[in-house]
């Protein structure tokens, strides 16, 4: 699904330039796989405004190289040390877990109220 194009990108930041020297085409492909990733409805007629904001930040963050980076950061969940000589510290990572930018947390914000939620939310909500 295309939520965003250049075009409505630079109409959202406010910036013709806002790719910087990154690709433009690349980091509108890579906001358009992010929004699609998140659950979002693919029958938007037009495109809700907030949507299109999410993705206007994420194509910036993606366009300065911030997006997929290739690499997971670890979210320590437990920390060990010794105050004796000889000292050790030990360290845990959660499986998986990664740092998001402050484009991609504003733009998860942004989506939120469009984010399907799950099918006992759907069926409830179908039923009304």
């Amino acid at each position: 699904m295309i939520y965003v194009t250049t075009a409505t990108v630079a109409a959202s930041l406010n910036d013709p330039l806002w790719a910087g020297s990154g690709d433009a085409d690349r980091a509108v492909k890579m906001a358009n796989a992010w929004l699609s990733s998140k659950r979002l409805p693919t029958n938007f007629d037009p495109i809700p405004q907030a949507v299109l904001d999410a993705g206007a930040e994420v194509a910036k963050e993606a366009a300065a190289g911030n997006l997929y980076k290739g690499r997971t950061e670890g979210v320590v969940t437990s920390k060990e040390a010794s105050a004796q000589s000889g000292t050790h510290v030990k360290k845990t990572y959660a499986d998986g877990s990664e740092s998001i930018t402050a484009g991609e947390q504003l733009a998860l914000a942004l989506i939120d109220p469009y984010v399907t939620k799950g099918f006992a939310i759907n069926a409830l909500l179908s039923r009304v």
